[in-house]
């Protein structure tokens, strides 16, 4: 079974990135982490604008759809929602 790429945009301290990088471990789901402090303004810029101006980290994005931070993604995981959006 394939599963959706899950791309995670963190900053190191964030409680809420540990917790839904602990959520996708805890589903065995791999996901790329990409480090707020990595990225040039110009890539901040075009995630920005993917996200219409989503400021908080984490921004989870499975496959390419934005589907926002750990509070939407466990909201998912609750509903029964998110295995669907991996699969």
């Amino acid at each position: 079974m394939t599963m959706q790429q899950v791309t995670i945009y963190t900053t190191p301290t964030c409680p809420y990135c540990v917790a839904a990088k602990q959520l996708l471990n805890s589903k065995s789901v791999a996901y790329d982490e990409i480090s707020m402090y990595d990225i040039s303004a110009e890539d901040r810029e075009a995630l920005s604008a993917k996200t219409n101006g989503y400021r908080t980290v984490p921004q989870i994005f499975i496959g390419d759809n934005f589907i926002g931070g750990f509070d939407q993604l466990n909201k998912l995981n609750a509903d029964g929602k998110l295995d669907e959006l991996l699969a």
